[in-house]
């Protein structure tokens, strides 16, 4: 787990997410909004940001060398799933199982009965998180300034 006291740990995540999110994003949400979004969010100070407000980051690995990363926070009714990125190369090799059995054992250790994650309406991923069980429940359109919006469907997933 990502600590706030860890400057090279901080700085490791900011590097992996900026290449993983800039490759992936960039021809969905255009390379100006994908620019933005990760100077806010996955920078240095973004990522400290949000370790302070209750965030925490893990590195997914695989014999010692990181293949992505997520990023999580407990709510009110849910674990919130905020980020889960992985290097293309590290796509389709069953990583989304296992890290959503991971995240399942850390919403019961919360007592949480779901796990809720946003979505990009032009995201393809959403079909993954679909054949994991995820439903759609709403969705929505946030203003995070500068003129953008993340324009996003909302799922979640039950946990009995």
């Amino acid at each position: 787990e990502l600590l706030r006291n860890n400057e090279h740990g901080v700085k490791e995540m900011s590097v992996l997410a900026t290449e993983i999110v800039g490759e992936y994003y960039d021809p969905i949400i255009g390379k100006e909004q994908n620019a933005y979004m990760l100077e806010l969010f996955q920078s240095e100070k973004g990522i400290k940001n949000q370790l302070e407000n209750g965030y925490r980051y893990f590195f997914v690995k695989e014999s010692g060398g990181n293949l992505g990363f997520i990023a999580f926070r407990k709510r009110e009714n849910a674990l919130y799933l905020s980020k889960f990125y992985l290097y293309k190369s590290e796509r389709g090799k069953g990583y989304g199982r296992r890290v959503l059995e991971f995240l399942v054992e850390e919403a019961k250790k919360e007592n949480l009965p779901g796990i809720e994650l946003n979505v990009n309406k032009n995201n393809k991923t959403r079909f993954i998180y679909e054949h994991l069980g995820f439903i759609m429940i709403r969705s929505e359109k946030n203003d995070i300034g500068h003129g953008f919006f993340m324009d996003d469907y909302v799922y979640r997933l039950d946990i009995r």
